[in-house]
Order: C-alpha cells, then structure tokens, then sequence
C-alpha cells in the first residue's frame, strides 16, 4: 500500500538547470512564434525581448523566495508565509492550472507537427503523448529528468539550425516593421510570454535537488539567461530567412524556413526536432504541476491522496494520473493559442502575487535567511518586484478580452472551492 513520504533527492545543479531549459524551450518558439510574427511583424524578436523583461523580473522573485523556502509547496508556500493560506490555495490551483493547461497546448501543438506526417487528427495523437509521458513521470524523476536533458540537446539543436540558416540574411528586411504598430508588438509579447513559461516550474523540484536553497536559485537564472539568448537569435534568423508573412502563414513555422532552403528533407527534420521539443516540454509541465498538487496535498490543502508517494519508485503517482487527466479535458479544446492564451492569464496573475510576495517578506520577515538576495532597493522596497508586478498588471490587459472573461471565472470557481477545501482542511 503506498503511502505518504519524502521524495528522492537526486537532481545537481546541471540537470537542474538543463531540465529548466528544457521546460521553457519547446512550445512557445517552435509553435507560436507564427502567431506571434502575425502580430509584431518582423519586430516579433522585440515581443521576445519585452516578454523575457517581464520573465527576468519575477524570476528574480522565485530566486529570492525559494532560497528562503525550498520545498515542492513553491507558489502556496511562499504566499501562505507572506499573506493568508486562502490566497496561497488560489495561487497553487492557479500553477497547478497553468502548468495543466500548458501541457494540453503544447501535446496539441506537438499534434500539429505530427498530424503533417500522418494526417491523424489532433485530439486522439494529442491524448495519447499526455498518456504516454504521463507513464514516464510515475517511473522515476531521474528517469525522467534524463529523457528530458536528451530531448533539451536535441531541440537547442534545432533552434541553432534555424539561426544557422538566417544568418547569412541578416540585415535583408526591416526588423522594426510593424503591421499594427506597437500594440501589436505589445500584444505579440503577451502571446509569446507563454514560450517563457516553464521557469517558475522549476522550483517544484525543490524537494527532488541537492542544495535546493542554492541549486534552485542557480538554475533557474541560467536556463532564463540560455533560453533568452536563444529566443532572440532564432526570432531574428527566422524572420530574416522568410520573413513575417511567410512565420504567420504556417502552421509549423520552422518546418516552412527549413523547407525554403534545404527542401523536403530539411522540413521533415526540422518537423522531427519540433515533435522532441514539445514532448519535452509536455512531459516538464506534468511533472512540475503534479509536484505541486503533492507538496499542497502534503499541507492538507488537496485531497491527502494526492500526496502518495509510490513506495519503490519515488514518486507522488496519484497526482500524476489527477494532472494528465486534467490536461486531457483542455486538449478537447483543439486550439492551442486560445489554451495558450488561459496558460498566460494564470501565470500573469500568479506572478503578481509572486512579486508581492516578496516585497511583504522583506518588511514583515526582514530576518529570514536569503541564501539568494533580489539585488536594488530604494526605501528598503526592492525595485524588480515592484517592476514585476507593474509589467504583469500591464500585459494582463493585453490579452483579448475573451481569455480575460474566461480567467475571470476560473478565478472565481477558485475561491469557490477555497472555501470547501481550507474548511475541511481546517
């Protein structure tokens, strides 16, 4: 009978850090930049840039709090230490919603390359990835962990192809066309914020790490800083190799630039390399939020059984099965900008709070040990977090109105069921 109890700590400081670029590489880069290039224009690496700016601040925020509170609880921890246990549930269903979500969009995008093979439609090929990472999650963290610094190599890979391709075309178009101006450029980066998603997750492995108070805070500046780096090359490459039209017309966008200049061949790599790189990240947001639900279930906020933990294996096996099954009611929505759009209202929301987390931290538990420290203050009020919650507040807004409704009422079915759940916690 399995029972509740601790996880394994096996992950250094490299398998932290790759698994975290791993996570945040994938989904937004190989399949939305389309989407994104449809809004920005050829200025789409500016929404890339804009959109690590709002990352960077709050990343500094998750540094900062899970080197005070290294546990699998993240999120819920650090707001129920920094304000009340009701808004740290809303917050932890919110991660457990983002990443839950952020998995269907991605499986659903990992459908759209697979289906150009194949034909099969995207729900049922979209199902069966859920499932099938799904098994490896509940085998083993370290099992897990090393498919996904595998499948990380192979997707870095692809998108040096992709900068290796545009390079010779620097300079060949203007990369501050803009066909609905600014806004778009603004609204362009409130898409692709969703390609950043995946840094906050790491600190749900906290309880999996070695020196989790300096191995968390550590890795996850690195993976932002690669991916970053990353993102803005291959945005610039992108568009100087077939220009914006070309990204925002196609429903696999790298395939279309690999197509142009090494024919089929190159199409179906650049295809292959897509399929590794969302399966990556399909498989990091199911093992980010089931981490989650276990540390919430572990502090009585979810079901206890959420917190089993598989006695031979090691890992929390039940909330595993409770994520993929959520995951598999958003893949019925069938359209991954519209799923990725909900993924970012949760995270804006999230991050907001996250921001203020530590700003309240710093006046009401000014003494606790920060083995990582946001740099910059003025009045004893550090300024990122101020900046941080400013920029989420702002991009929130740049949603379409619909996803905001849609959010609006998650966020009250939330507190609805907050207040069954802390009761019966209580």
């Amino acid at each position: 009978m399995d029972q509740p109890t601790t996880l394994k700590r096996e992950l250094n400081l490299l398998e932290v850090t790759l698994s975290g670029t791993g996570i945040i590489l994938g989904a937004g880069v190989y399949v939305l930049i389309g989407d994104a290039a449809a809004l920005a224009g050829n200025a789409v690496w500016l929404s890339f840039a804009l959109a690590a700016l709002i990352a960077a601040f709050t990343a500094l925020s998750y540094a900062e709090l899970s080197s005070m509170f290294p546990t699998a609880g993240a999120e819920y921890d650090y707001v129920a230490y920094a304000f009340h246990q009701r808004l740290a549930f809303i917050v932890g269903i919110m991660v457990i919603l983002s990443g839950v979500v952020g998995a269907a969009a991605v499986s659903v995008g990992f459908a759209g390359y697979f289906s150009s093979f194949t034909s099969l439609p995207l729900v049922p090929v979209a199902a069966v990835l859920l499932i099938g990472l799904a098994v490896l999650n509940s085998r083993g963290i370290q099992e897990s962990t090393n498919v996904a610094i595998v499948l990380t190599l192979i997707e870095a890979g692809g998108l040096i192809g992709i900068i290796a391709i545009g390079l010779p075309h620097l300079g060949s178009i203007n990369y501050f066309e803009m066909p609905s101006g600014l806004p778009g450029v603004f609204a362009g980066a409130a898409l692709i914020f969703f390609a950043y998603q995946g840094f906050e997750e790491m600190v749900k492995l906290s309880e999996e790490a070695e020196k989790p108070e300096t191995t968390i805070p550590r890795g996850l500046i690195a993976a932002l800083v690669i991916t970053t780096v990353l993102y803005l090359l291959v945005a610039v490459a992108a568009v100087s190799a077939v220009g914006f039209t070309s990204l925002a017309s196609s429903p696999a966008p790298f395939a279309e630039v690999a197509n142009t200049y090494l024919g089929g061949s190159g199409a179906t790599l650049f295809t292959v390399i897509a399929l590794f790189a969302t399966a990556n990240t399909v498989l990091l947001m199911l093992i980010a939020s089931s981490r989650l639900a276990y540390g919430m279930a572990k502090r009585g906020s979810l079901p206890v059984q959420l917190a089993m933990v598989h006695r031979t294996l090691g890992t929390p096996w039940v909330a595993i099965v409770a994520v993929t099954v959520a995951s598999l009611a958003f893949v019925l929505l069938g359209d991954i900008r519209v799923i990725a759009e909900i993924t970012t209202f949760t995270l804006y929301v999230t991050f907001f709070v996250i921001n203020a987390a530590v700003i309240a931290l710093r006046f009401s538990s000014p003494k606790l040990p920060r083995p990582f420290r946001v740099p910059l203050s003025l009045a004893g009020i550090p300024i990122t977090p101020v900046l941080g919650g400013v920029v989420c507040v702002f991009f929130l807004f740049q949603l379409p109105q619909s996803v905001l409704l849609i959010g609006t009422a998650l966020l009250l079915v939330t507190l609805g069921i907050s207040y069954v759940a802390l009761q019966k916690g209580g």
